[in-house]
């Protein structure tokens, strides 16, 4: 589908929408019945279990026969009995106002700066909101690449049923050190194209100017890139980030693949490191120690980023010998990387960074191969949907909403007809999405 089309599609979903709610409904009392529901702190299914919903929330929990005898007369009754029951997924490291044929990083990041005017990015990100919660992510955390602040319009757009998608947590700009990341320009064209999508650190004092500007456009946490091409932000810079964000009650997320971007972060106390490529096992020790998140990104892993090129463009057969030479080098690296994170007892959770169009499956979809490539790297299913759901919550500090089937939280709920624990790529086919009590896809017979 052409941008184009995409986008136009998007603006009539939209229109359906809003002639459909006409403003905020009341959410429905509604009674689940689960066959197997799955418990994410035992690791086991429940089984024979209801789940009493109101006022968008859970309010009760518990063996069926027992949920049953108080229910509402007047509750709409969900049967999930013949199904999988699962919380609604998270997905920690989200791009939704990203969306271009995978060619190289810096192209990307331009051609969605540049060329793309703000407006249609907004459209672009209700569209890919819409089909991550299609695919059962009922939260996101956006980690930049959203211009300004269009994470955080399209997050309170959502908020105020304007459009359909997860929950957002919302980041705005990345602060990076001087030129941004990933963008390579004609100095004399650069600062006006950078300053749309980064906010730019050479000192102390601006990067606590940095935090409290995004705080001002709504970031709800700080995402900090600590290494970008041989450029780095200083010790001095990145403890200035944390601590100003800390001050607010927010947490700092840092892009960090080199030793010594990964060690500043771990000085500065930040809450969490993306990516991590190049983490020792004393730097693994230390993270457990100070209780830091590790955020396992590794939705390509194998074969998956030959195919998304393969899909999308015409590859010359140095690209192709290339990506041969990229496989065999990650077929080593990033399984031994993982059970060393698994050993060393850190914090961690998963996301897609997931930026590029996938040709043929939807950005949901396409975010989803995380499950499948992380069992590839040697993680259990059981391991994956904890880090896809009460590691997650932990992660960006909502552990208190979502993440797991409990009362008090928003009752968010996915369901599939197949067994994810027997095979997590049923994730990547969930036929059952509730948010907020609401159901937002129902495929199961």
């Amino acid at each position: 589908m052409t941008q184009i089309a995409r986008l136009t599609t998007i603006l009539l979903f939209l229109s359906s929408v809003a002639i459909a709610q006409g403003g905020h409904q009341p959410t429905p009392t509604t009674f689940v019945k689960t066959g197997r529901m799955f418990d994410v702190r035992s690791g086991v299914y429940l089984t024979n279990q209801g789940v009493l919903i109101e006022g968008g929330r859970i309010k009760e929990v518990g063996p069926l026969a027992a949920i049953e005898s108080h229910v509402p007369k007047d509750a709409v009754v969900v049967d999930l009995s013949k199904a999988i029951v699962l919380p609604g997924l998270i997905d920690s490291h989200a791009h939704l106002l990203t969306g271009t044929t995978p060619i190289d990083s810096s192209s990307t990041i331009l051609l969605n700066v540049a060329s793309i005017s703000q407006s249609t990015r907004a459209l672009l990100g209700a569209l890919n909101a819409r089909e991550d919660l299609e695919a059962g992510f009922t939260t996101v955390r956006v980690v930049g690449h959203s211009g300004i602040d269009g994470d955080a319009a399209l997050r309170d757009a959502i908020n105020q049923q304007w459009v359909p998608g997860p929950r957002i947590l919302a980041s705005c700009r990345k602060l990076t050190p001087t030129g941004g990341q990933a963008v390579h320009l004609n100095p004399v064209l650069a600062e006006p194209i950078i300053n749309q999508e980064f906010l730019q650190v050479g000192s102390a004092d601006e990067a606590r100017k940095a935090v409290r500007e995004n705080i001002l456009y709504g970031a709800e946490f700080i995402k900090a890139v600590a290494d970008a091409d041989g450029r780095f932000l200083a010790p001095e810079e990145m403890k200035a980030i944390v601590e100003e964000a800390h001050r607010s009650g927010v947490k700092v997320a840092v892009h960090a693949t080199t030793k010594l971007g990964i060690q500043t972060s771990i000085d500065a106390d930040v809450d969490s490191i993306e990516h991590g490529d190049e983490v020792t096992d004393e730097q693994l020790k230390t993270m457990h120690d100070k209780g830091i998140f590790f955020d396992i990104t590794e939705t390509l892993y194998g074969e998956r980023l030959r195919k998304l090129f393969e899909a999308a463009v015409v590859l010359s057969p140095e690209d192709k010998e290339s990506l041969a030479a990229y496989e065999i080098q990650s077929g080593k690296a990033d399984p031994a990387r993982l059970q060393r994170i698994m050993k060393a007892g850190v914090k961690y959770a998963i996301g897609s960074d997931m930026w590029w169009e996938y040709p043929g499956k939807t950005r949901g979809q396409a975010s989803a191969l995380m499950f499948g490539a992380l069992h590839d790297l040697g993680m259990s299913s059981a391991d994956i949907i904890r880090a896809a759901t009460v590691n997650a919550a932990e992660l960006i500090g909502w552990q208190d909403r979502v993440g797991a089937i409990e009362a008090g939280k928003f009752a968010d709920l996915i369901a599939t007809s197949g067994d994810p624990l027997q095979d997590i790529t049923e994730l990547e086919r969930v036929q059952f999405v509730m948010k907020d009590g609401r159901v937002v896809k129902n495929e199961l017979r």
